[in-house]
């Protein structure tokens, strides 16, 4: 069978598939619906989570334009006086570790009574979402109001990044904690959390809940556990206070993933200020100034990838992950530096089914490599969405529906599960994943599999 007729016979699967992975999917939203939010995964992360809440946005946009305003409306009550989007915004009587109690976050006197929230970020991209969600809306003229809405929410957010978390004006945005980062265990935060000097007899007396509920082999091991804890609770001793935070961080990085998002959501922000009649030019200016940043800082010409900045140690991290190629999503890199990334990509890049593949969070060939710990190997819907995304960018059409064609597989063959094993397929993590559903639902919008007697059902609110 030639590679064109059997690209047709999976379309043509696909299709047919369609029906039943997208209700299976809004299926998933459902069950993990609050009333007010959605949780990632009921019983592994039973609040609401920043970046997740985003992506089930965007899931949402096509299907319910209800649930996906409603969705960011919730996340956004959340947000501090100074700006901060926090990456929890906890639901009363969901047992989970760390919780309200421990944050403390009425320490600081912008954070929210209510709901409370934790004290740290996630990656932007909620602008990115907020105009997904405008752009797919059945009613334009309320998801216009709803862009008039989030606009000054957004910006505010995306000006303490810069106020709080840049060193020098419209820089890279830096991270104080792996969790802000989205890539808890990460081997790219290794040598500065190792870095890290304290006495485990004085961290906060805790109790780890997660590894209950998952796989501990897939979890972050107990000694990232005790240096996660010990940031949060010198963060807790500083009342958040973002000027001394950043005087005196234990660890601080500037992520390529996590500044590549915020130079798109800053381009997407800027088109929401046009549709609202709102100058545009701050925020691209700010898009163009990190941007330039990531060009100037991140790349590392050998590799051909981008590479994450330690702030602490004055030098760029040594690890090579998925996560560089973020860049292709907000198209930062020139053209010829695209060429060479995606030439390098065999090199993280596992078959998934006959005519699709999707990139491990570290390559194969690395020797941290862990085909199950969480993000040391395994395959991530996220990074693959980003990495799709940025393919359709370049214009690297067929090498982009490979992907989503990837994610879909993932899904379709081993459910909604948090990451897959490269080796198996096998789900990993949290089961029943709210952003693994959504971001397959978006996919599926983007190829256009999803039949139409079904767009838009109605479900409750």
């Amino acid at each position: 069978m030639s590679y064109t007729e059997l690209g047709s016979n999976v379309r043509e699967k696909s299709v047919g598939d369609g029906a039943e992975l997208t209700r299976k999917a809004l299926e998933v939203l459902e069950a993990n619906w609050l009333g007010h939010a959605t949780t990632p995964s009921r019983r592994l992360y039973p609040h609401q989570w920043s970046w997740d809440a985003a992506c089930i946005a965007m899931g949402y946009a096509s299907w319910n334009q209800d649930r996906a305003e409603t969705e960011l409306r919730s996340l956004f009550s959340g947000q501090w006086r100074n700006g901060l989007l926090p990456h929890i915004v906890f639901t009363d009587g969901a047992r989970y570790f760390p919780g309200p109690d421990f944050w403390q976050t009425e320490r600081s006197p912008d954070a929210p009574r209510r709901p409370r929230t934790s004290g740290i970020v996630q990656p932007p991209i909620h602008a990115t979402a907020v105009l997904q969600v405008y752009r797919l809306a059945s009613d334009r003229r309320r998801a216009a109001v709803f862009l008039e809405e989030l606009l000054p929410k957004l910006a505010a957010w995306h000006e303490y990044l810069y106020r709080e978390r840049a060193r020098t004006e419209g820089g890279l945005v830096e991270i104080w904690h792996p969790w802000e980062s989205g890539m808890d265990n990460s081997p790219l935060w290794d040598v500065a959390l190792e870095r890290m000097s304290f006495e485990t007899g004085l961290l906060p007396e805790y109790e780890r809940v997660d590894i209950d509920v998952a796989e501990a082999a897939e979890r972050p091991s107990d000694g990232e556990y005790d240096r996660y804890v010990y940031l949060v609770s010198v963060f807790r001793e500083l009342a958040y206070d973002s000027s001394r935070m950043k005087r005196v961080a234990p660890f601080a990085l500037q992520p390529v993933l996590f500044n590549s998002l915020l130079v798109q959501s800053n381009r997407d922000l800027a088109e929401i200020a046009r549709v609202v009649g709102v100058d545009p030019d701050p925020f691209e200016t700010w898009a163009e100034s990190t941007s330039s940043a990531l060009e100037d800082t991140l790349w590392d010409e050998e590799h051909a990838v981008y590479v994450d900045y330690d702030v602490g140690a004055g030098e760029r991290v040594d690890a090579r992950t998925a996560a560089g190629l973020a860049p292709l999503y907000a198209g930062v890199p020139t053209t010829a530096r695209a060429e060479q990334m995606v030439e390098l990509l065999a090199e993280s890049r596992v078959a998934v089914g006959d005519s699709s593949w999707a990139v491990t969070s570290l390559a194969p060939g690395d020797p941290g490599f862990r085909a199950a710990r969480y993000w040391r190997g395994p395959l991530w819907p996220m990074l693959n969405w980003v990495l799709q995304r940025g393919l359709d960018r370049y214009g690297y059409r067929t090498l982009a529906a490979e992907v989503r064609r990837a994610i879909v597989q993932l899904a379709r063959n081993g459910g909604f599960w948090e990451h897959y094993s490269p080796e198996t397929g096998r789900g990993q993590g949290g089961e029943q994943f709210a952003w693994t559903a959504a971001l397959v639902l978006d996919v599926l919008h983007e190829e256009g599999l999803e039949p139409e007697p079904l767009r838009r059902p109605k479900l409750e609110h």
